[in-house]
Formats: structure tokens, sequence, C-alpha cells
């Protein structure tokens, strides 16, 4: 089994890991990133971002029914 060497171990790839793994990598570091399900954590795949476009298509189809009244 090859070894890999990294200078810098995110935990977590949530809205603060992601940032700060492109952060230490913009500064010349070789970054791991450990996440135990998806990049981007809760908000971005199933919290608030999904929730919103919901929100939205809500509301798209709402006004379409309500356009001929």
């Amino acid at each position: 089994m090859a070894s890999t060497q990294y200078n810098v171990a995110i935990i977590g790839a949530g809205p603060g890991g992601y940032v700060a793994a492109i952060r230490a990598a913009q500064l010349g570091a070789k970054v791991a990133i450990v996440e135990k399900q998806y990049l981007g954590g809760t908000c971005l795949n199933v919290g608030c971002i999904p929730s919103k476009a919901m929100l939205h298509i809500a509301e798209v189809m709402h006004s379409m029914e309500t356009l001929d009244e």
C-alpha cells in the first residue's frame, strides 16, 4: 500500500471544512479532507439550500395556478 503525506488534515467537509481546505491549498499545503458523508455538509445537501429551492418551486407553482384569478 502506497503512503501519501499531507501538510493539513481537515475533519469535516461542511461550510467551514471545505473553505479551510481551499484556503490551505491556496497557500500551498497538500490537504486531506475526512468526511463521513457528503462534501458541503448538511446545509448544502439536505438542509438550507435544497429546502429553499423547494420553497421557490412551490411559490412558482402557486403563482402559475393563480394566474387566471
